[in-house]
């Protein structure tokens, strides 16, 4: 059949990973709770808000690295916290400098503390920056099709639209504009900020998208690390159920069994 589909490694930056789930360290009760899920999430890659959290900037205090080495995790530092592009290019700098030369960043510009809905406009302006200076950056923005393909082409190596508003839990919102953006984006997409519980992992996932990066889903459930491995569970059945094809949605019903050959 022509339609059906072969999975393929997810690869970010010349590297291969096998979890799909990208999880947050951040609004956990302390750094322990924060590595029992991570755990349970079984996530390779972990976001870290450099503005936030601390990774070596104050020495002294508790460092986020003691419990997610990164022997063991690929560290992707994020803008969180910024609302303009230079901001958000100085925050991506210092993060170079305290992990050695490390180039992979999400970058993400907001532009209001009340809806933390994405500053476009910014994000533009620091992605271009960013990728002439050498970082593979992954981008958080709106579900507008025209931004995220102008993202693809200003060089980001993946653009993450908004599920919904980051910690809403609201789920997918307007899956028409994720779907366009899914068809057209020749760079992987990750669905970033709304996710609230596994069903709506698994329908971003059913979709088509590469991955799912999710953080207050799992930390404010009220069993975090227990979340964290239905996480894990549902971004696994979700790729397996759009690899599979799901059946044709039809308004009546039609017999499970073939009719043919019944007694009479």
């Amino acid at each position: 059949m022509s339609n059906v589909r072969t999975d393929k490694p997810f690869t970010l930056a010349g590297r291969t990973f096998a979890s799909r789930l990208l999880v947050g360290t951040g609004k956990y009760r302390d750094l322990d709770e924060t590595r029992q899920a991570i755990e349970a999430s079984g996530a390779e890659i972990v976001t870290v808000a450099v503005r936030r959290t601390n990774i070596g900037q104050n020495p002294g205090e508790p460092n986020l690295l003691d419990v997610l080495p990164p022997d063991r995790y690929t560290i992707l530092p994020n803008t969180a916290g910024c609302y303009d592009a230079v901001e958000a290019v100085r925050t991506c700098r210092l993060a170079r400098e305290l992990l050695d030369g490390h180039n992979l960043v999400k970058l993400e510009v907001l532009a209001d503390q009340k809806t933390l809905f994405p500053n476009v406009i910014e994000t533009l302006k620091a992605a271009e920056v960013l990728v002439k200076d050498g970082f593979d950056v992954m981008v958080y923005t709106s579900d507008d099709p025209i931004i995220a393909r102008q993202l693809a082409e200003a060089g980001c190596i993946a653009v993450m639209p908004l599920a919904g508003l980051i910690g809403t839990g609201l789920g997918i919102c307007n899956p028409y504009n994720l779907q366009i953006i899914l068809e057209e984006s020749k760079v992987p997409v990750l669905v970033d900020a709304g996710v609230g519980t596994a069903s709506d992992a698994t329908i971003a996932m059913e979709m088509g998208c590469e991955a799912v990066l999710m953080n207050s889903a799992i930390a404010h459930a009220q069993q975090p690390v227990m979340m964290a491995e239905a996480m894990k569970h549902a971004i696994v059945a979700g790729r397996l159920a759009y690899l599979a094809g799901r059946m044709p949605k039809k308004l009546y019903a039609s017999a499970s069994s073939p009719l043919d050959g019944l007694i009479k």
